[in-house]
C-alpha cells in the first residue's frame, strides 16, 4: 500500500515537473517579446523620429565677396570686424542646399602669428536665422609702407580700420584725413602725401577677392 502511494506522489511530481518544463519556454518567449516590444519604439525613433543632420564637411571652400569697400587697411596688430557676403550657394555632398548664395559670415580680421587672417563666427541666413561657423582664411603675410612717395591710389575706396587710420594720419600731417577719405580727388591726395612729415607707417592691404578665400575648419551642421 505505501509503495503504491509512493509510487502515485513521485508520478505527480514527475508529471508536474513536465508540466512546468513545457510552460518554462512560454514564458521565456513572453518575456523576450515584452523585452522586444520595449526596444522597439526606442529603435523606431532613431530610424524615424528625426531627420539626419545636414553636414558641410571640413575644407569645402565658401566663396564670398565684401561688399562694403573696394580693399581693407589695417595696422598689422589691428582687429577689424568683416561681414562677408556668399556669392555662391554651398551644397551638402548629398546635393542639399545648406548656405544659400547671398547669405552673410561675420567674423573678424586677426592678428595671428603668420600674418592677419580672417576668422568667421556666424552665419546670418536671410532669414535673420544664426548658426556657429568655424571657418577662415589664410594668412595674409604681406605688408606694405605707406609713406609720402606711396600711390595714393591705394587709400581710395578703402575701409580703414581705426589703428590704420591713426598712424595714417601721421603720415598725413595736419591736413583733415577724413576728407581725404570722404572723396578728395587723386591730385589733392598726391598732395597731401607730398607735403607729409616725411614718415613711414606699416599697414596690411587686404584686398577682398584675393585674400578673403574663406575654407571650413570643421564641419557645418546643420
Amino acid at each position: 500500500m505505501l509503495s503504491k502511494q509512493f509510487r502515485s506522489k513521485t508520478a505527480a511530481l514527475v508529471a508536474l515537473g513536465m508540466a512546468s518544463a513545457a510552460i518554462a519556454p512560454f514564458s521565456m518567449a513572453h518575456r523576450v517579446l515584452a523585452s522586444e516590444a520595449h526596444v522597439q519604439p526606442f529603435q523606431t525613433a532613431q530610424l524615424f523620429g528625426q531627420p539626419a543632420a545636414v553636414v558641410v564637411p571640413a575644407g569645402t571652400i565658401i566663396p564670398v565677396a565684401y561688399t562694403e569697400a573696394e580693399r581693407i587697411v589695417i595696422t598689422p596688430d589691428e582687429t577689424y570686424p568683416v561681414t562677408l557676403v556668399t556669392t555662391m550657394d554651398v551644397f551638402s555632398p548629398a546635393g542639399t542646399l545648406v548656405i544659400p548664395a547671398g547669405s552673410q559670415i561675420e567674423g573678424e580680421l586677426l592678428p595671428v602669428e603668420e600674418g592677419t587672417q580672417f576668422v568667421a563666427s556666424e552665419v546670418v541666413f536671410a532669414n535673420g536665422t544664426r548658426r556657429d561657423i568655424v571657418a577662415s582664411s589664410d594668412p595674409i603675410t604681406e605688408t606694405q609702407i605707406i609713406s609720402e612717395r606711396s600711390n595714393p591710389d591705394i587709400l581710395r575706396g578703402a575701409a580703414i580700420g581705426a589703428a590704420a587710420a591713426a598712424v595714417i594720419s601721421e603720415v598725413f600731417g595736419s591736413i583733415d584725413f577724413l576728407e581725404v577719405l570722404a572723396g578728395a580727388g587723386l591730385g589733392a591726395l598726391a598732395a597731401i602725401l607730398i607735403g607729409g612729415r616725411n614718415r613711414e607707417v606699416e599697414v596690411v592691404v587686404i584686398e577682398p577677392e584675393e585674400d578673403l578665400d574663406v575654407v571650413l575648419d570643421a564641419d557645418f551642421v546643420l
